[in-house]
């Protein structure tokens, strides 16, 4: 099993950054894409950002052009940029994994860490 430890979260100004680390217990980190998701209270988990195993990302709309996301397959370990931070940031975000075979997705998550903008 891939365990999932997300760390770097807290409280932070608007206009301020944070920056989300995702540590990975597994052995084949590189294999699998990787994503960031977000919570908040009263709305379903969003996907915010993933990044293929080849290095491609994507990004929700709403946080393109502030958070960055990245890997070290060295480090086993994924991390997320958040730039020029809204409240509306706030949730709790999750760290996936998601190792895809024969087009049958197998999905791993982290336990979050909470992110909270607010002046």
């Amino acid at each position: 099993q891939v365990q999932l430890v997300e760390s770097g979260g807290g409280l932070v100004q608007p206009g301020g950054s944070l920056r989300l680390s995702c540590a990975t217990s597994g052995r084949r980190f590189s294999i699998y894409n990787m994503g960031w998701y977000r919570q908040a209270p009263g709305n379903q988990r969003e996907l915010v950002a993933n990044i293929t195993s080849g290095g491609i990302t994507n990004y929700a709309d709403s946080v393109k052009g502030r958070f960055t996301m990245s890997r070290d397959n060295a480090k086993n370990t994924v991390y997320l940029q958040m730039n020029s931070l809204k409240p509306e940031d706030t949730a709790v975000y999750y760290c996936n994994a998601r190792w895809v075979l024969f087009g049958v997705s197998t999905d791993y998550w982290g336990q979050g860490t909470q992110v909270t903008v607010s002046s």
